[in-house]
């Protein structure tokens, strides 16, 4: 079934299914357990929409692809468009909070990196964000304050907090921004903490975001 946006009640959204634009290296743990450099700028990246899928149903995963590794994320959906915008307004343009994962192909991504190019091979290809339902805006008190967390098979994997983040909330929109468009229906990926690792046949993930909602999925591979 195609992806929709959808509240975490099930509702559809009245939104349209728009690009993922993501952000590498925004949690110093998460650098350091890479063995990645410190950017000096936010490094991005974009999955197309037909990396979107709906989280809640089986992770259908590619067999023969090397490892696959989940990094758990909070994910933004934006309603209005920012172009160049302050980080005021970058904040005014977000619709609603969600939980993603950024699934990579991490053998495929090690060579990527290794000779210098870019790594959408193995972070756009198809059902490569499964994403949560949505919580709107406007019932968060404080994005700042947000904590998220993995586990799999019962055990604790990944937990991060929005205050850790490199470049903040606002920040990292506003820089968006001033190199994508970012459309009403677009998702931001904020970045992973540490914990990231392979995801096998049969893993039970449960996704949390704070004390507002639980996710539950499990490991398929095709």
């Amino acid at each position: 079934m195609k992806y929709k946006h959808r509240w975490i009640s099930g509702d559809r959204i009245d939104l349209p299914e728009g690009k993922v634009v993501c952000v590498g290296r925004n949690y110093a743990a998460h650098i350091n357990e890479l063995n990645n450099p410190l950017p000096d700028d936010p490094v991005l990246f974009i999955k197309p929409g037909t990396a979107l899928s709906n989280i809640e149903r089986i992770l259908s995963l590619p067999k023969r692809r090397g490892e696959i590794h989940y990094e758990l994320e909070i994910a933004l959906l934006m309603e209005s468009t920012l172009t160049d915008a302050s980080e005021s307004d970058a904040l005014d343009g977000i619709k609603a909070v969600g939980l993603a994962l950024d699934l990579t192909l991490r053998d495929i991504q090690s060579k990527q990196k290794t000779k210098g190019l870019p790594w959408e091979v193995a972070k756009a290809f198809d059902g490569s964000c499964p994403v949560s339902g949505f919580v709107a805006k406007e019932h968060i008190n404080d994005l700042s304050t947000l904590e998220f967390s993995l586990e799999i098979n019962g055990g604790l994997r990944q937990q991060g907090m929005v205050a850790n983040m490199l470049t903040s909330i606002p920040g990292l929109l506003s820089y968006m921004s001033r190199h994508f468009t970012l459309l009403p229906g677009d998702i931001v990926l904020t970045g992973t903490p540490a914990g990231v690792g392979p995801l096998v046949e049969g893993d039970q993930l449960v996704l949390s975001i704070s004390d507002i909602f639980s996710v539950q999925t499990r490991c398929h591979y095709k």
